[in-house]
This record gives C-alpha cells, sequence and structure tokens, in this order.
C-alpha cells in the first residue's frame, strides 16, 4: 500500500478512512495504559493516521488514561483524540465520570484535544436496551453488543436498539476458535441491521483485510482458526445494503483471495459484483462504521504486504 494517501484508490479510502479503533489496552495485546496512550500518540502523526479511529478504554480506567495523557510530551500542534468507552456495572456513576471527564478537557486550553465521542456496552436483552437507554443521554452515540442468542432474540434486540435511537455491536471473533461467529451468521446480523436502518460496529479478530488462517494470540502455543476479514466483513455489510442477496454475501465473507477484490477510483469490484464509490461512502458514514481491534499496525502491515490497496 502507498504511504501517500494520495496514492490511494479513492475507493479504498472511502472504505478504510477511520475503520480502525485502537483497543490496545484489551486482549490479546493487553498492552499496558502508557504503551497504549504513546501507541496511539504516534498513530496520530503517522502517514497511515487516516485509517485511524478512536481510542477505547473502560470508564473505570478514564483517571488513569487522563493522568498518562498529561505525562506526554507538550503537543505543539492541535490533535484530536477520539475516545470511545465501555462502562461497568455501575452505568449511573460512569455516565458522571464521563461527563466530568469531558468538562475537564473541554475547558483545557492545551491543543492536544480529548473527548468520549461514543459508549459500548454489553446488554443481555432487548429489555436491558430499553432500559440503558432511558440513562444514556440520547445524543451520546451508544454501541450496544449484541450477545450471539437465537436469530428471533437477536432480532428483537436489533429492533430495540432501532426503537431507541441507538447502534449496534457485532462481536467477531476472540481467543479461541469457538469465538467467531460463522459468515451465515455475521450475514444474518448485518441483514437485520439494514432492515431496521440501524447503524453497527465490529469487535475482535479482525487484524487481517481477508478472511485467513492466523493463531488467535499473540502467544507462541495459541491456538489457530479461520479469522474474518475485515474487508470481506465491511464490503458484504456495503454490498447487503444495496441488496445484495444473503448466500453471495456469505461468500463474500468466505473469500480467501486477496486478488479478488480491485479498487479503483470509481469503486470496487468483487469478482464480477461492483460497488460504486458512493455507496462505500455511505455505508461507512451512515452504517458500517468501524471496528476495535487491539493493533493498529498489523491491519495496516497486512494492507501493505498485500499489495491490496
Amino acid at each position: 500500500m502507498p504511504a501517500n494517501r494520495a496514492a490511494v484508490a479513492e475507493s479504498a479510502r472511502a472504505l478504510l478512512a477511520g475503520l480502525i479503533d485502537y483497543a490496545g489496552l484489551f486482549p490479546p495485546a493487553s498492552l499496558g495504559m502508557t504503551a497504549a496512550v504513546e501507541n496511539y500518540e504516534a498513530y496520530l502523526r503517522s502517514e497511515q493516521n487516516w485509517m485511524l479511529g478512536r481510542f477505547i478504554v473502560p470508564v473505570a480506567r478514564l483517571g488513569e488514561f487522563e493522568e498518562t495523557i498529561g505525562r506526554l510530551t507538550p503537543d505543539q500542534t492541535e490533535s484530536h483524540w477520539a475516545v470511545s468507552v465501555l462502562p461497568g456495572a455501575n452505568l449511573v456513576a460512569d455516565l458522571a465520570a464521563i461527563r466530568e471527564f469531558n468538562h475537564r478537557f473541554a475547558a483545557s486550553p492545551l491543543p492536544r484535544k480529548v473527548s468520549v465521542e461514543s459508549i459500548e456496552i454489553k446488554i443481555a436483552s432487548a429489555e436491558e436496551i430499553e432500559r440503558v437507554s432511558r440513562l444514556i443521554p440520547p445524543e451520546s452515540e451508544t454501541y450496544c453488543e449484541i450477545p450471539w442468542t437465537a436469530s428471533g432474540e437477536m432480532r428483537d434486540c436489533i429492533a430495540a436498539v432501532a426503537g431507541c435511537g441507538r447502534r449496534a455491536k457485532i462481536r467477531t471473533g476472540g481467543e479461541t476458535p469457538d469465538k467467531f461467529p460463522a459468515p451465515e451468521r455475521v450475514v444474518g446480523f448485518i441483514r437485520l441491521c439494514v432492515a431496521s436502518n440501524v447503524a453497527f460496529k465490529a469487535t475482535a479478530g479482525l487484524h487481517h483485510p481477508v478472511r485467513s488462517l492466523h493463531r488467535l494470540t499473540y502467544q507462541a502455543n495459541s491456538p489457530s482458526g479461520l479469522m474474518h476479514g475485515f474487508l470481506n466483513v465491511f464490503l458484504s455489510a456495503a454490498f447487503l445494503r444495496v441488496g445484495m442477496e444473503a448466500q453471495l454475501a456469505v461468500e463474500l465473507l468466505n473469500e480467501q483471495s486477496e486478488t479478488a477484490f480491485h479498487f479503483d477510483s470509481q469503486g470496487v469490484l468483487w469478482r464480477e459484483h461492483r460497488l460504486g464509490l458512493a455507496d462505500i461512502s455511505a455505508a461507512r458514514k451512515n452504517f458500517a462504521i468501524s471496528f476495535g481491534s487491539c493493533s493498529f499496525t498489523e491491519p495496516v502491515d497486512d494492507l501493505r504486504t498485500s499489495r491490496l490497496l
């Protein structure tokens, strides 16, 4: 992949811009706060910063996060740290902590601007979505992580997300093979989001552009498994949004050939199926938002090595 943003195909920029939320604090990387914060600062200054999304941190560690940012070298040029937080068991207290955090940084004269811009919360039922939504301010961008339950329950959860004006979150992997949902289930989730006009993000297991076999952690004795590719997931979402049939989207998610994807100034071609630039841009803006990854460099390096862009 060319380092120069201008050299990257316009359709690839549309698909990848702001796509990768950095979750270095979380497994399998499980970095300390200092390392994760220093990494994000470096990524913000890198030539690939146009692909970088939000920094993900538990609300319980916001104080540690704030202290660590304060120890960074003073920033002479304005930078923007967009943050997404994961609340704990006491949602009311965590919402107060978020408000206080944002207030302190809003009042800061420093050029490094930091703000919590979204909340990601695990839920167990449609009723819980409605309950937490009554507590979270309506203007707060909120992603509800939908459990992998029976299809009827998932449909109810996504309908509740839509009814509350929230967004959905899908877990696409983990540290063991059983944590990776089958392509059919991923397509089922995305189709429900399309039907309910619900935007979504993904998390876990999307370290590589195209579906492929990899170790699931960074440990020497890690199990291996087929991991979903982030190009597969986000292109299938964009295609499903404009009417692709479910079985064809499953085939797209199962695609393991890098050469099957071709980006140009007008759009992307997968096999004989073309998606236009406008549809890619609309999907990313309003529907398929981002994915959380404990590594930013791994996805970027894979894109470079595979020459997909």
